[in-house]
């Protein structure tokens, strides 16, 4: 009929109306941000590997189906959208069809007819359904009325997700009244594989032909006035990532948002510190402007699923940082000040009040968005970005933050700034003496090479001992177990002694970018003149800063952690542990070895190759992992909100009730060893259990000596 023609037709022009300007906004918001080049670049240059990407995060929901049941039903809802898209179709044929002809009958060309298509129509709109059913018995069993702050939904617009939840199940019923009418008056393209849409007819059929006709343009007006409706609330809302959570993947940093930071950037161009203004210059983030447009699709993509908020050791140990409402809360400012972003000079004078006052907020303050607390709380250990099944990149917005407090703002907490002071006067993090980086070497009964110009053809290896590994008692325990084992395996290595400085891994993840040059570019200097190929680290976050952030310098190395190269030494027979160690032992994950840069297995199989070790692993481990509370540079800052995070991971591990945690991290190891050592005061310890790393139960059995 013409009139149904001509209704949905309009519906349809006036929604696409409505979307299409929210869409242009915020387009226009985004590329009012600073430019990202390099995004583009990248994703053009390995463009396989972007298609590898959306295949396996975007249609496969790799990330979201590591949490079973509610990335199960996601999974089935998602694909709803994709094959449901040929019933509307069918629906939009079925209105011009029945204007033109009088008779709604059209089919798809080519596959209309074929049954499996109908039968994937009906399968996956009652999967649907039944994710929807999932969803809601989810979000009721996590509801933050009855969990508070342990509730994954703690903060996010609750009542938006309900009101999709219910669109969604409109777009269900409406389809599957439509298409039973349809079937009884033939017109359903299927003869058979429609099970659903065929049970819905036999339901309708008893009311008559006449009552059936009307109820398929009713359907059909209804299902498609449902579409419309839904599209302009999801460009409205959070749901806005069905559409940019592939383009955000698509401009996601690779592998992952994990490992090195990211250069400081200007204009989109490499900020040069020798050049630099910081009156014409973006240094970091001291506004929402300064945002990329990658930032800024990092707030419209962000689900409120809540996954990063229930993994950030931060969050539960009752500190004020959630990573979703990080985002959340600059995504809201940006919405509430975008007429003012968007204004020229002339139209800001005659903005309203709100939002004059909204635009002068500092983004970081005591009363700016951001509060200090939240910035400051993080420790970079990468959970946010592990479990963010759309990609966003949580740590490099905080970073950016930092590096406008640190270096335009001076403000960042007061016992950071003795940090930052040592490594600028004596590269190291503690001041001390580079003189006392070689000490170590002393207590060994054999020599260890120091390089001092050239390196030499025989030595395979730069040890590259790290400040905590040359300077910190407990730490200075793993390099003489490496050491011995490297020379006990016939493998040739020197270091560099007192002149090695510190990466600059604290200053950069402090936000001091331009002292992290300074360090790295001397450190590189140092490197390139002796001529360093391969190096192997005791530190994951030296480690880390070697391999994935001296390359954007002019550094490049064949870089790998002890445990990888110690497990490969031990697969050869170089290394063969005899002497059993009858202990249970739990293992912690580093997040800068494990989250950061995949390293699981190495550390794993070096202890399962140790006669009488048993070994258990706490809750939380792997990519699940729960930092020491040492990143972030949050190793030379005092924790003074809510529970110590390494409390926190030392109480997961009693409950194993081992007899030694191990681990592969200087930090790692004062930290928890820190916490073992107030349990052991409170007697919730018992006083034989230590902390030591996988390099030393090796050595233990490999060499039948205590560590």
């Amino acid at each position: 009929m013409l009139w149904v023609a001509i209704i949905g037709l309009v519906m349809t022009g006036v929604a696409l109306a409505l979307a299409g300007r929210r869409v242009l906004f915020l387009y226009q918001l985004a590329t009012s941000g600073q430019p990202a080049p390099e995004r583009v670049e990248f994703a053009k240059a390995n463009i396989g590997t972007e298609i590898k990407a959306q295949l396996v995060e975007v249609l496969g929901q790799k990330k979201l189906l590591k949490w079973t049941p509610s990335g199960t039903a996601h999974f089935f809802v998602m694909w709803a959208f994709f094959i449901l898209a040929t019933v509307y179709v069918e629906a939009y044929g079925a209105l011009i069809q029945g204007a033109i002809t009088g008779t709604p009958d059209f089919h798809i060309p080519l596959i209309g007819r074929w049954p499996i298509l109908g039968f994937l129509q009906d399968f996956i709109a009652v999967a649907a359904l039944l994710g929807l059913i999932a969803f809601a018995v989810i979000r009721i069993k996590n509801s933050p009325k009855t969990m508070g702050r342990k509730s994954r939904f703690s903060g996010s617009h609750l009542g938006g997700a309900w009101l999709v939840l219910f669109m969604i199940f409109n777009v269900i019923w409406t389809m599957f009244l439509f298409r039973g009418a349809a079937a009884n008056l033939g017109n359903l393209p299927y003869q058979s594989g429609a099970f659903a849409s065929d049970a819905t007819a036999a339901l309708l059929r008893p009311l008559g032909a006449s009552a059936n006709q009307t109820l398929e343009y009713i359907g059909l007006l209804l299902h498609i006035g449902v579409m419309l409706v839904f599209l302009v609330i999801v460009v409205n809302s959070k749901h806005l990532h069905i559409f940019t959570a592939p383009m955000n993947v698509l401009f996601s940093r690779r592998p992952d948002g994990l490992g090195g930071v990211d250069v400081m950037r200007s204009g989109g161009k490499v900020l040069d510190f020798e050049e630099a203004d910081p009156e014409t210059d973006v240094f970091g983030r001291g506004k929402i402007e300064d945002t990329t447009w990658k930032g800024f699709l990092d707030f419209y993509t962000c689900t409120e699923c809540g996954r990063c908020q229930s993994q950030c050791p931060a969050w539960n140990t009752d500190k004020p940082l959630s990573p979703k409402m990080l985002i959340l809360d600059q995504r809201d400012h940006a919405f509430a000040i975008a007429p003012y972003i968007m204004a020229t000079e002339a139209e800001r004078e005659n903005l309203p009040v709100d939002v004059l006052e909204l635009a002068g907020k500092p983004l970081v303050g005591e009363d700016g968005v951001i509060h200090p607390d939240v910035l400051w709380s993080c420790t970079n250990c990468g959970a946010c970005v592990e479990q963010c099944p759309v990609d966003i990149e949580h740590i490099d917005h905080i970073l950016d933050m930092r590096r406008y407090q640190v270096m335009i703002e001076s403000s960042f907490p007061s016992e950071a700034g003795v940090m930052l002071k040592n490594l600028e006067n004596k590269g190291n993090p503690w001041g001390m003496s580079e003189m006392k980086r070689a000490e170590w070497i002393e207590e060994l009964d054999f020599e260890v090479p120091i390089v001092d110009e050239k390196m030499p053809e025989d030595l395979e290896y730069l040890f590259w001992v790290g400040c905590a590994g040359a300077l910190e008692d407990r730490a200075k325990k793993t390099t003489k177990a490496v050491a011995e084992l490297l020379h006990i395996a016939g493998v040739k290595f020197g270091v560099l002694g007192p002149m090695e400085a510190c990466t600059g891994d604290p200053a950069r993840r402090l936000g001091m970018e331009f002292l992290f040059t300074m360090l790295a570019q001397q450190n590189i200097e140092t490197l390139n003149e002796a001529g360093v190929k391969k190096i192997v680290a005791t530190c994951p976050h030296c480690f880390n800063t070697l391999a994935n952030e001296y390359p954007a310098l002019g550094g490049t190395y064949e870089v790998v952690h002890h445990t990888q190269l110690l497990s490969k030494l031990v697969d050869e027979g170089l290394l063969t542990p005899i002497t059993p160690i009858e202990e249970k032992i739990t293992y912690h994950d580093p997040c800068f070895l494990g989250r950061h840069n995949k390293v699981y297995a190495q550390p794993r199989d070096i202890m399962a190759k140790v006669p009488g070790v048993q070994t258990q692993e706490m809750h939380r481990c792997k990519d699940r992992g729960f930092c020491c509370g040492a990143g972030g540079a949050r190793m030379w800052m005092e924790e003074r909100i809510g529970k110590r995070i390494n409390t926190e991971r030392v109480d997961e591990a009693l409950t194993t009730d081992p007899d030694t945690v191990s681990t592969a991290c200087p930090f790692c190891l004062v930290m928890l060893g820190d916490a073992i050592n107030e349990k052991k005061n409170s007697g919730e310890a018992k006083e034989t259990l230590e902390v030591v790393d996988v390099a030393q139960l090796l050595i233990k059995s490999v060499k039948g000596q205590k560590v």
